[in-house]
């Protein structure tokens, strides 16, 4: 028996909704990418929303539309996956990392605005914030949107974990503390396209912006272009853009995904507050929830209380995998990439990311995981710790 840490969840109408297409006139750039646009634009209360191939291409983007080049400074949380800062070195950008709250594993307010003081009195004020809502829990949001107000950063929410989760009880994805949000629909997802992201914004001038640098900054609308138009087969490439954009097939599936979403993150919550049960007086940490949030759940994170158990981090981890229990750890931080210690980054630049590394594990978790599942993961984890 094998039990991954994630999985999609593919029923017949899913399936169904692919078929359809490939039945269709259009296997790309026809009508279901709007759609699919329409129907999480709607779900989350946001204006506009852009798909694209995928949540890195939409980071891209997102940077892009918000002038992120050279000579500028984007920061980022350590403990995400590397696209949440690639994003920044593609449009030639510096990234630095603002060290994560103990509790929420997220972003922390306390030393963004020490981080933002320094950077003041240097004059290296960051142009883009990314704050990232790891396993689906939104970071703070109000108070990096008090500190942006003050210095003057625009936000991009890495919100790839969360879609279907709420802050102050209203949809993640509104844009109502961000520039952009950013979504992932990756197989381990919340709802999946294959591959496949959205950027969602309340700003017309940024949904123009993106929307032209999905498909390689081409218009074929005339108020954009130039000059008059040559005649009805007439397009203007007017920005270096990029080929990001989302298939017809993959934006069928998102859509009769999305039809279960809140179906999918209420059962993450039964599964979350099942594993809090089952593992209550373990040597572990399980994930604390701030009151402001209703996570997407799209992890679930433990760590080791490595003093009061007689194994190190990686006897605890390949016990488990040992045992076909399909653990991961999200994340290694990004600094302790080589490639960003190449670029001068070194150990203890975020203690706090530091710590959750050398304890974190993430359990299985996804709507289809049985109760039955679900203990043989707490039975093998007591095994593993004992």
């Amino acid at each position: 028996m094998h039990i991954p840490y994630g999985r999609q969840n593919i029923n017949e109408a899913d399936i169904q909704s692919v078929i359809d297409v490939l039945r269709s006139d259009f296997l790309t750039q026809g009508p279901a990418v709007p759609a699919f646009e329409n129907a999480v634009a709607e779900y989350c209360g946001a204006r506009h929303a852009v798909a694209v191939n995928s949540a890195t291409s939409a980071l891209h983007i997102a940077c892009l539309s918000l002038g992120v080049g050279s000579g500028d400074s984007v920061w980022t949380s350590p403990i995400t996956f590397v696209a949440s800062a690639n994003c920044a070195r593609y449009c030639g950008a510096d990234v630095d990392f603002v060290d994560i709250a103990p509790r929420t594993y997220n972003m922390s307010v306390v030393r963004l605005k020490e981080k933002l003081l320094q950077a003041e009195a240097k004059g290296r004020l960051p142009k883009v914030v990314i704050p990232v809502h790891l396993c689906g829990q939104p970071c703070d949001m109000e108070g990096i949107y008090a500190l942006s107000q003050q210095y003057g950063f625009k936000i991009i929410e890495d919100a790839s974990h969360a879609i279907g989760g709420k802050y102050h009880n209203e949809p993640i994805g509104n844009c109502h503390y961000s520039d952009i949000t950013v979504f992932s629909f990756h197989p381990v997802k919340i709802i999946t396209t294959g591959e496949g992201g959205m950027a969602l914004t309340n700003d017309a001038s940024l949904a123009k912006s993106m929307q032209l640098l999905r498909s390689h900054g081409i218009t074929r609308d005339e108020g954009g272009m130039t000059r008059a138009s040559d005649g009805p087969w007439y397009y203007q490439q007017i920005e270096l853009g990029y080929n990001y954009r989302m298939t017809d097939l993959q934006a069928a599936l998102g859509l009769s995904q999305k039809q279960r979403l809140d179906e999918f993150v209420t059962k993450r919550h039964s599964l979350a507050h099942r594993y809090d049960d089952l593992l209550a007086g373990l040597p572990i940490t399980t994930p604390w929830q701030h009151p402001d949030s209703y996570s997407g759940w799209h992890l679930y994170v433990i760590r080791l209380k490595l003093n009061e158990i007689n194994k190190c981090h990686l006897d605890v981890f390949e016990a488990l995998r040992a045992a076909g229990i399909g653990v991961n750890l999200h994340y290694i931080p990004v600094y302790q990439q080589p490639y960003y210690e190449s670029l001068g980054f070194g150990a203890g630049y975020c203690p706090e990311a530091e710590r959750y590394y050398a304890e974190a594990i993430s359990l299985p978790m996804y709507p289809g995981l049985t109760e039955e599942q679900q203990n043989s993961v707490v039975s093998a984890l007591i095994e593993a710790i004992r």
